[in-house]
């Protein structure tokens, strides 16, 4: 069965910097666009950056020019670089396929002094 692992998250004052990881296996990560969501306490989930296989990426308006996706071809594994985090950035972030596979664990990521 194909598993995301989600790993990176922590508790991090406003204006802090966090790096997630999300490793899958070869047969997703290789063939399909990767993506990060999250979902805040009360909310629905949202989507928040892109990146395609080959290496074209897309943001929310709410994260661009702060967060930074990436991928590791060698490690099958994507991820998010998050600077000048907010309070409102707080949320569990996951990671997922697309088209998607069944959802990991996410990452608890809470912005706050």
């Amino acid at each position: 069965q194909v598993q995301l692992v989600e790993s990176g998250g922590g508790l991090v004052q406003p204006g802090g910097s966090l790096r997630l990881s999300c490793a899958t296996s070869r047969s997703i990560f290789s063939s399909r666009t990767m993506a990060w969501y999250r979902q805040a306490p009360g909310k629905e989930r949202e989507w928040v950056a892109l990146i395609a296989t080959g290496g074209r990426t897309n943001y929310a308006p709410f994260v661009k020019g702060r967060f930074t996706i990436s991928r590791d071809n060698a490690e099958n594994t994507v991820y998010l670089q998050m600077n000048s985090l907010k309070p409102d950035d707080t949320a569990v972030y996951y990671c997922n396929s697309i088209p998607p596979i069944d959802w990991g664990q996410g990452t608890q990521v809470t912005v706050s002094s």
